[in-house]
């Protein structure tokens, strides 16, 4: 299914901003049962994201039943969304840009999760490191050719994920996934004021754990905090957690915190 402005179409335009510059912010929802997990928070990053880049948000409305008509009947799916700011005239400049554009899309859900929380995943680290900038970190824009090199260079690697620094050379988040990791009682997950995506499930988590015994911190962190570490895991809203069993030949064996937050992250 592809839905662009609610028409069932698969074109657009080649003067589309998304086209050519990348100019828009996106979301990805995991669907079951024919209900839109986390609806409202998908479309409140949807409103972030347009605010953020100066994009008038499309009307509300049409998304949710949009999202709603591509979940209807699936046991199990992905509905992504992508709004643009529109055609506009060559050049970078935003007159003259006509209305945003909305595209809804759906997709299988991916199987393999499945098997990722069973037997837990190996992470990568990562030779191409996130470029810092606090006017586009933490919001899901369309510029991913960071996300493009981390997988191309994943994939010449056994690794199921990649472990992502930042240009400084602090721990930021996975190739399409952001991070925790357990330390005692004391839990802890990348600061994103500078790079990296501010994933819903992250959020949900953080949720989680400020109203627990656990103690969270964001902070910057070497990849050295890894290995010290008692116990690691990676999310976002399709997975929606994944326990990490070994990042560059340091295993980790408990599964404490992931135990505890699952059954409230589904």
């Amino acid at each position: 299914m592809l839905l662009i402005n609610g028409l069932d179409q698969d074109c657009l335009p080649a003067a589309d901003r998304a086209v050519q510059f990348g100019d828009g912010c996106f979301t990805t929802a995991r669907v079951r049962d024919g209900v839109v997990i986390m609806l409202e928070q998908h479309l409140a990053r949807l409103r972030e994201g347009c605010e953020r880049l100066v994009i008038a948000m499309p009307d509300a409305s049409a998304l949710r039943n949009e999202m709603m008509q591509a979940a209807q009947g699936q046991g199990s799916a992905v509905v992504k969304v992508i709004i643009t700011r529109g055609a506009g005239s060559r050049g970078y400049g935003i007159a003259g840009c006509g209305a945003p554009t909305r595209i809804v899309s759906r997709a299988a859900y991916p199987t393999f999760y499945h098997d990722w929380r069973a037997r837990g995943i190996r992470l990568a680290l990562s030779p191409v490191r996130l470029g810092r900038n606090p006017h586009l970190a933490g919001i899901k824009h369309l510029n991913r050719l960071e996300q493009v090199l981390i997988r191309a260079h994943l994939e010449q690697t056994p690794a199921d994920e990649a472990l992502v620094l930042d240009s400084e050379g602090w721990v930021t988040e996975c190739c399409a996934a952001n991070l925790f990791w357990r330390k005692g009682k004391a839990v802890f997950t990348p600061r994103l004021d500078q790079a990296g995506v501010d994933g819903l499930m992250r959020r949900h988590i953080i949720g989680l754990l400020n109203q627990s015994a656990w103690r969270l911190s964001e902070i910057n962190a070497p990849f050295s905090a890894l290995e010290e570490a008692d116990e690691v895991f990676i999310c976002n809203a399709l997975m929606p957690l994944v326990p990490v069993r070994e990042i560059g030949g340091h295993a980790y064996a408990s599964r404490e915190l992931y135990n505890h937050l699952i059954s409230h992250c589904e």
